[in-house]
């Protein structure tokens, strides 16, 4: 489980870099922050750990916490998890999600990112 962050990192960085996205990390206390076409992208990610559950949910009080004061319409938010995360990354209701332009990504065992919910 140990670097298992780094890993989820790696690989969303790649993916978006892959879709066109000009990458930055540990940026404004975030770990990801991507810019394309006017749209910004923070993004907190976690990897596996033995309480996956509570740490998704430190991940959503991140994400919160660090979302910039005067923010743009543009600006999209994402947590990135692994695929055993999933689940609990989508407790928070996609109702909240949305109005919040809050975006589920998996990290698969083979490093394929997809958006979920």
């Amino acid at each position: 489980m140990r670097g298992d962050e780094n890993r989820v990192v790696d690989a969303f960085c790649a993916w978006l870099e892959s879709n066109g996205w000009s990458v930055e990390r540990e940026v404004e206390y975030v770990d990801v922050v991507a810019t394309r076409d006017g749209v910004r992208l923070y993004a907190e990610a976690k990897g596996r750990t033995e309480a996956m559950s509570t740490d998704v949910d430190t991940m959503y009080g991140q994400i919160l916490r660090r979302m910039p004061f005067g923010e743009r319409e543009s600006d999209r938010f994402a947590v990135v998890v692994p695929t055993p995360a999933v689940q609990a990354a989508l407790r928070v209701s996609s109702r909240v999600r949305a109005l919040l332009r809050i975006s589920v990504f998996e990290v698969t065992d083979a490093d394929e990112v997809r958006e979920v919910g």
